[in-house]
């Protein structure tokens, strides 16, 4: 399974395999032409106030991460698209955070990868 995660505001590369932007928001300032995504699924994005419960703060991850799988558990459907998805190749899940180890495109990749193997978080 090959899921990668990608700042939005990186150029495209050949090698991101299906593109897919997992924030609620659309990215500030960009358009559609620069994020080149082939897909917007916010149905996978944090809700709006685990989003801003977490404000991005490091101290929050841990409680973040488990709020944010509980969400997950309860979206089956875009989680099975995604994992499809990944099955049929590279997925790269974009997202605009400035923070590239601690955001919701991190812990979505985390999330997907347990899934794939069978795990539960």
């Amino acid at each position: 399974m090959d899921i990668v995660t990608k700042r939005v505001y990186e150029p495209a590369d050949a090698g991101d395999g299906l593109r897919v932007l997992v924030d609620r928001v659309w990215p500030r300032g960009m358009t559609r032409e620069q994020v080149q995504a082939d897909l917007w699924l916010r149905e996978v994005a944090p809700g709006t106030a685990l989003r801003k419960r977490f404000g991005h703060d490091r101290s929050r991850w841990a409680a973040f991460r488990k709020r944010y799988f509980a969400e997950l558990d309860t979206r089956p459907e875009p989680v099975a698209r995604l994992l499809d998805a990944a099955a049929k190749g590279r997925v790269t899940l974009l997202f605009a955070a400035r923070d590239t180890e601690c955001n919701q495109a991190v812990a979505l990749r985390e999330y997907l990868l347990a899934c794939a193997g069978g795990r539960r978080l």
